[in-house]
């Protein structure tokens, strides 16, 4: 009686193949709709799939050459050029472009990207911004109150 084998993974098989090991007795099942994958490479393909499908829109939309956002994203030390909290661990941070002449300027998390957005590029609604955290109106005209989460004893 011959035994039956189970699917495995190609990607599994490729690399036993390449190492010259023999089939395994347990091999790694393979996931559905992964493509005759396990779970691990399956992951792994869609990662990659995903970084690929980025770089190729990056390409398209805003003409940078490969490899070009990632040497804006290491020249920013690997965050959001403005907030500087934002790493793209999570979410790949956006391409900033001026929208008058269509050139791009750096890498920006979705936050600070929306407030440039918000802001229109205006410099002079951005110096606005600093002049108001610099000397709020309340602080130049004496007014001193305090938010109830920053009292000491907030008693009501």
């Amino acid at each position: 009686m011959t035994s039956v084998r189970n699917p495995e993974c190609k990607d599994c098989k490729a690399e036993r193949e390449r190492r010259g090991e023999p089939y395994p007795k347990q091999p790694r099942p393979v996931k559905p709709g992964t493509g005759g994958r396990c779970h691990t490479h399956g992951v792994q393909r869609r990662r990659e799939a995903k970084s690929n499908t980025h770089e190729r829109r990056v390409r398209k939309v805003y003409g940078l050459a490969p490899g070009q956002y990632g040497q804006l994203y290491i020249f920013q030390d690997k965050r959001c050029a403005i907030c500087r909290r934002a790493t793209g661990a999570t979410r790949k941070l956006s391409v900033d472009h001026d929208h008058k002449t269509g050139q791009v300027r750096g890498l920006l998390c979705r936050p600070c990207n929306d407030m440039l957005g918000h802001l229109r590029d205006d410099v002079e609604t951005a110096a606005r911004i600093v002049r108001y955290l610099s000397l709020p109106p309340a602080e130049h005209l004496g007014i001193v109150a305090i938010h109830e989460d920053k009292r000491k004893d907030s008693t009501e």
